[in-house]
C-alpha cells in the first residue's frame, strides 16, 4: 500500500452532551479481523452502555467500510462515525463511540452532531498522521568527516533516527522510497566511496509536521 493517513496509537476521549456521556474510543489496524476484535473489547469494557457504535475502513482504496448504528435510529450514529472517518482520509482505522443515555432526548440531528463529535475526539487522542513507507539506512564514517555529514543530511532533511559514536560514528537513518539512491550519493561523496552503505526493509513510519512520531 502506498502513503496513507491513520492514526499512531489507540486513543480514547469522553464528552457530555444534554446530559449524555459519549466515549470515543479509536485504534489503527491493519485488518477486518483486528477491527473486530477492537469493536468487541470496547463491547465488553462498556457492556452497561445504552450503545457501543461503530465505523471502520480498510484498505488502500478504503474498500472496506463498515457501521453500525447500534439500535440508535438509522443514519444518526453510524453514518457520521464513518464519514468523519472519510473527511480525515482515513485508512486502516476503526472508532468505536459508546453513549451512557442520560435522560434528554437529543433528536435525529443532534445525535448526528454528538457522534461526529464522539468519532473526532477519539481520533484525535490516537493523533492523526501519515504513514509513510521508509527504509533503514545505515552507515559508518571517520570522524573528521562528521561535521560534513550532519550538515549535508540536515540541508537534504533526512531522518537520523541514531548516531553512535565508536571507532567511528554509526548512523542510523531512516529514508522515503525512492530517495535511497540519492543517500547513496551524499553518502558515496563525502566519504569519497570508502563508505559501505546498508539499505534493510521497508517499514510503514507515522510522521506528523515532517517528524517521525515515535
Amino acid at each position: 500500500m502506498s502513503d496513507y493517513k491513520s492514526i499512531h496509537k489507540a486513543g480514547r476521549d469522553e464528552i457530555i452532551i444534554n446530559k449524555s456521556k459519549f466515549i470515543g474510543s479509536a485504534s489503527p489496524i491493519e485488518n477486518e479481523q483486528e477491527a473486530i476484535e477492537f469493536i468487541e473489547k470496547i463491547r465488553k469494557e462498556f457492556k452497561d452502555a445504552t450503545h457501543n457504535v461503530y465505523a471502520y475502513v480498510i484498505g488502500e482504496n478504503s474498500n472496506i467500510q463498515r457501521y453500525s448504528d447500534d439500535k440508535e435510529p438509522s443514519g444518526t450514529a453510524g453514518m457520521p462515525v464513518l464519514n468523519v472517518i472519510m473527511q480525515e482520509n482515513l485508512r486502516n482505522v476503526v472508532v468505536v463511540v459508546t453513549r451512557y443515555f442520560g435522560g434528554v432526548l437529543l433528536g435525529a440531528g443532534g445525535l448526528v452532531r454528538a457522534y461526529t463529535k464522539g468519532a473526532k475526539i477519539g481520533l484525535e487522542k490516537g493523533i492523526i498522521v501519515e504513514k509513510n513507507l521508509y527504509y533503514q539506512v545505515s552507515f559508518s564514517i571517520e570522524y573528521p568527516l562528521l561535521g560534513k555529514m550532519d550538515n549535508e543530511l540536515m540541508k537534504n532533511e533526512f531522518i537520523v533516527k541514531d548516531k553512535i559514536y565508536l571507532d567511528q560514528v554509526e548512523f542510523h537513518l531512516v529514508v522515503k522510497e525512492g530517495e535511497t539512491e540519492k543517500i547513496k550519493a551524499v553518502v558515496k561523496e563525502i566519504t569519497s566511496g570508502q563508505a559501505e552503505i546498508t539499505v534493510g526493509q521497508a517499514d510503514y513510519y507515522s510522521v506528523r509536521d515532517g517528524k517521525i512520531v515515535e
